[in-house]
């Protein structure tokens, strides 16, 4: 599949999940690092409405008592929030809200069938509220379309409840690239050049980079002064902790997927 129409039209389901996670959960070389869910693709993206495969995974998650970490850009969160707070009960949770921009017209134009920007600091403030540390992730920070909202992002997530803060900036390997400028031309043809311009600023003349780690930040005066930015609105906001460390010493494993436990 390419990442254009086949991504925004096509899922594959994994419908087992839960179960192949008992079983890895149970190997003799597993001893509980933390696992995080999404990363790439949203553990709460619409299908999960009607599939419930994270709710399924939260509950081997809390039954093992394996620390835990969740992504994700919408609030179907709230849905899960029992077990998020019997996860964060036990000190194993962080959970991390994704905000790229508090402008709904081009949140809806850059990730359609997400949650709005209110809805998103509603979920925060409401996981915050139920005791489960919260932070905020700005991704992707596009040079020339939502940098300057960094500031405000960083206050807006203050006020909702979260405790931390971390961006990336926007990364466009292999077929993602001609989908992007492809989306820009249709969306803000008057910005699309400058916005490429400033993007090849913080790639070292290029709109990719594969580099790990300087992939995130970029490279140049450009994503040297985002992240000056980020740094001084962090530390303005206090969002520049780290969430409290997630207890990797309470993992048992689960039942497998045939319903036993292990002896030893």
């Amino acid at each position: 599949m390419n990442a254009g129409m086949d991504f925004e039209t096509k899922i594959l389901v994994k419908q087992q999940a839960a179960e192949l996670l008992r079983d890895e959960l149970n190997r003799p070389s597993w001893h509980g690092d933390q696992i995080v869910l999404s990363g790439v693709t949203d553990c709460y993206q619409p299908v999960e409405r009607r599939l419930l495969l994270t709710r399924r995974l939260l509950e081997v998650l809390l039954e093992a008592r394996q620390a835990t970490g969740v992504i994700t850009k919408n609030a179907l969160v709230l849905r899960d929030l029992d077990l998020l707070k019997n996860l964060a009960a036990w000190n194993l949770l962080h959970v991390h809200v994704s905000i790229t921009s508090l402008d709904a017209g081009l949140t809806r134009k850059l990730e359609p069938r997400t949650s709005i920007p209110g809805a998103r600091l509603a979920a925060m403030e409401a996981l915050s509220e139920a005791g489960i540390p919260v932070g905020v992730m700005i991704a992707p920070v596009i040079p020339g379309l939502n940098d300057q909202e960094v500031p405000a992002i960083l206050e807006a997530a203050r006020e909702a409840g979260a405790r931390a803060a971390n961006y990336q900036l926007v990364r466009l390997p292999l077929s993602v690239l001609p989908v992007f400028t492809s989306w820009l031309a249709a969306n803000f043809p008057e910005s699309q050049t400058r916005i490429e311009s400033l993007i090849r600023q913080t790639r070292d003349g290029q709109l990719s980079d594969s580099q790990f780690g300087r992939r995130h930040r970029g490279q140049g005066t450009y994503a040297a002064q985002i992240q000056q930015v980020f740094a001084v609105f962090r530390r303005k906001y206090g969002l520049d902790f780290p969430l409290p460390s997630v207890d990797c010493t309470q993992f048992r494993p689960p039942r497998n997927s045939k319903g036993q436990m292990r002896f030893f």
